[in-house]
């Protein structure tokens, strides 16, 4: 794409270059990105399915998953299908207004997740330390509400930066040095001041991360304190098997996080696809195995997902 292409402010286009030094292994890395694809897709589409037909799973984890499913499904979608144009096709343009909304759903939709894995917390943390309460918390309303301002918080946070980026002079090109619509990548090509666009998309950021995580981590720290002033070994087992599937969705969320935010401070210098690869594996691997994870784990929907695909009636 020429300068000529080039309106006064950006260009009418962006070319999405995949994983820059891994070009001759991106049809290989698309079979691995289509199976987590496919396993997202079918596993999170399955969670919906099981929770809206089994009257006895609308209750508030259940529901709070199928939120959880229904991000993930989302989010995977916002990416992947360009991604893999990508690897097998080399459909690398994208149009810039096209590449905002990309950017937009997908930060938006990780904001929304983080705002679920602590809703799923503090529902923990209520049906285990106050059970007497939890009983009469009027589940319907109140967790539409949570919902809604899961997302509002979301659509709040994240929708100045599609106007801070459009109103930048792209004069860098407009080659994206990356799989998908990245905001920072993004800002890379702009000329001028970008330093507020910079510091709020990482204050949103960290502020998200953080806050999000440090009151998830309370929410536990709660939850450990009762469990371990249960009277009886099983009921303390009990207590734990209800958190497990949970914890293994917090940490499939925030690790890919934690380990990409080191990576960025310690090894600045290391190989741009390592940044893009855990990049991809932070969008990847959540919606993949959270439906495993509760599958495995939580009685009723694996009951569930057995009947199904055997074709019997739990």
């Amino acid at each position: 794409m020429s300068a000529s292409n080039m309106t006064s402010t950006h260009p009418a286009a962006f070319l999405l270059m995949g994983i820059p030094g891994l070009e001759h292994l991106h049809i290989w890395i698309s079979i691995s990105f289509c199976s987590a694809y496919t396993l997202s897709l079918l596993g999170n589409c399955t969670l919906l399915f099981i929770i809206r037909s089994d009257a006895a799973l609308h209750e508030p984890m259940y529901l709070f998953l199928a939120m959880l499913a229904a991000i993930d499904l989302v989010l995977s979608s916002t990416t992947l299908p360009k991604m893999l144009a990508i690897f097998c096709f080399r459909d690398r343009e994208i149009n810039f207004y096209a590449c905002l909304v990309q950017m937009f759903f997908l930060h938006s939709f990780s904001i929304m997740e983080s705002a679920v894995l602590l809703a799923m917390a503090f529902d923990r943390y209520m049906a285990i330390c106050k059970p007497l309460h939890y009983t009469m918390v009027p589940t319907g309303h109140l967790i539409t509400r949570i919902g809604m301002a899961a997302v509002l918080r979301a659509v709040t946070l994240m929708t100045p930066l599609p106007f801070l980026l459009k109103r930048f002079h792209y004069c860098r090109g407009p080659v994206i040095a990356h799989c998908y619509c990245e905001h920072m990548a993004v800002v890379k090509l702009a000329c001028g001041d970008t330093r507020f666009s910079n510091i709020y998309g990482i204050a949103v950021a960290m502020f998200i991360v953080v806050l999000d995580l440090l009151f998830v981590i309370l929410s536990y720290i709660f939850i450990l304190r009762a469990v371990l002033q249960l009277a009886s070994q099983e009921a303390c087992y009990k207590a734990f098997g209800i958190c497990v599937s949970h914890i293994g969705a917090i940490l499939a969320f925030y690790t890919p996080v934690a380990i990409s935010s080191v990576m960025h401070c310690v090894a600045r210098r290391a190989p741009p696809h390592v940044h893009i690869l855990l990049a991809n594996f932070y969008l990847l691997f959540p919606p993949m195995v959270n439906p495993i994870i509760y599958g495995v784990k939580t009685k009723q929907i694996r009951e569930q997902v057995i009947g199904l695909f055997l074709g019997k009636d739990v």
